[in-house]
């Protein structure tokens, strides 16, 4: 089992930054796939971010360029940059972990981001 914890979701103006960590539980972190995905109000859950254990990267056509994904395997943590944010960007953003052997996905509760106008 992984449990997931997010937190640095809040109110920003568009243009600003804002940086999401995620905190995980379980012995089995460093093997997972950590992702940040999103859910704005009416729209589908999307990937913003992912990165492997061994660090290799993926984003979302939406935010490429506007954020960063990085991973502490020692301190079970995953933090999400983001900069010029948009108006677009609000949405719950939610915290993933994928263990390729069996294919399991947890999340976390998931953070608000409000990017205001």
């Amino acid at each position: 089992q992984v449990q997931l914890v997010e937190s640095g979701g809040g109110l920003v103006q568009s243009g600003g930054s804002l940086r999401l960590s995620c905190a995980a539980s379980g012995t089995i972190f460093s093997r997972a796939t950590m992702g940040w995905y999103r859910q704005a109000p009416g729209k589908g859950r999307e990937l913003v971010a992912q990165i492997t254990g061994g660090g290799t990267t993926n984003y979302g056509d939406s935010v490429k360029g506007r954020c960063t994904i990085s991973r502490d395997n020692a301190k079970k943590t995953v933090t999400l940059q983001m900069n010029s944010l948009k108006p677009e960007d609000t949405a719950v953003y939610y915290c993933n972990a994928f263990i390729v052997e069996g294919g399991m996905h947890f999340w976390g509760r998931g953070t608000q981001v409000t990017v205001g106008s």
